[in-house]
C-alpha cells in the first residue's frame, strides 16, 4: 500500500513538473527560425499548439497577413493551397479555446487570434491563427492615452518594455498572449516588411514549420 501511495504521489509530482517546465517551439520559414517560449499562465493555449505543432498541423500554412509596425499572422489551414488573392482567415482546426487573457503584447508577443467582439463577446481565440507582434515604439504620452481608454494598469516592468522595445498595446486585455519570441525578431520584422497586396497578405507566399523544441 505504501509503494502504491509513493508511485501515486511521485506520478503527480512529475505531472506538476511537466506543466511548469518551459516549453519552445521552432517556426522555420524561408526568411529563417523564429524560437518561441510558451507561457505556463495560458495552459490551455499552450497545449493546443503543441498538439497542433506536434500533429503536423502548421506545415506548410502561409504567414498570409502582414502589416508592418504591428504584426503577422498565421495558422489558417485554408492557406496551405490557397491561390494568390483567395481571402483568407476564416479558416481554423474546428473549435475555438476559451479566453486566457492577462499578458500584454510587447514586441516578440505570440498571441492568439480571433473573431471580432460583436460575432465573439466572449473573445474566444481562434483553435490555430496566430499572430507575432512587430510592433512600434511607445512614448509615455501614447502609453498614458491607452491606459486612459482602456482601464489598463501596467506593472512598472510592463511599461519599462513598452517604452524601450515597443510593442502594440491597443490590443491588451482583449486577445490572448500566450508566449514570446526568444530567437529571431530579426525574420518576423522580415517577414512584416513583404510586399503585400489590399488585404495585407504576402505577394509571394510565406511558408511556415512548427516543431516543438523543448
Amino acid at each position: 500500500m505504501r509503494n502504491f501511495a509513493f508511485i501515486v504521489f511521485f506520478s503527480l509530482l512529475l505531472w506538476s513538473c511537466n506543466q511548469n517546465a518551459t516549453t519552445y517551439a521552432l517556426i522555420e520559414t524561408e526568411f529563417g527560425n523564429v524560437k518561441v517560449e510558451l507561457y505556463n499562465s495560458t495552459p490551455k493555449h499552450k497545449a493546443n499548439f503543441i498538439k497542433l505543432a506536434n500533429e503536423g498541423f502548421y506545415d506548410d500554412l502561409l504567414f498570409h497577413r502582414v502589416i508592418p509596425g504591428f504584426m503577422i499572422q498565421g495558422g489558417d489551414p485554408d492557406s496551405k493551397n490557397a491561390q494568390q488573392g483567395q481571402p483568407l482567415g476564416q479558416g481554423g482546426p474546428g473549435y475555438t479555446l476559451d479566453a486566457e487573457i492577462g499578458e500584454v503584447h510587447v514586441r516578440g508577443a505570440l498571441a492568439a487570434a480571433r473573431l471580432a467582439d460583436q460575432a465573439n463577446p466572449e473573445r474566444q481565440s481562434s483553435g490555430s491563427q496566430f499572430y507575432i507582434v512587430s510592433g512600434q515604439k511607445f512614448d509615455e504620452a501614447m502609453l498614458n492615452q491607452v491606459v486612459q481608454q482602456s482601464g489598463i494598469q501596467y506593472t512598472p516592468e510592463q511599461r519599462k518594455a513598452y517604452l524601450e522595445q515597443g510593442g502594440y498595446p491597443p490590443l491588451d486585455g482583449a486577445y490572448t498572449v500566450f508566449g514570446r519570441v526568444v530567437d529571431g525578431m530579426e525574420v518576423v520584422d522580415k517577414i512584416a516588411a513583404a510586399q503585400r497586396d489590399q488585404m495585407d497578405r504576402p505577394l509571394q507566399d510565406i511558408r511556415m514549420k512548427v516543431s516543438i523544441i523543448d
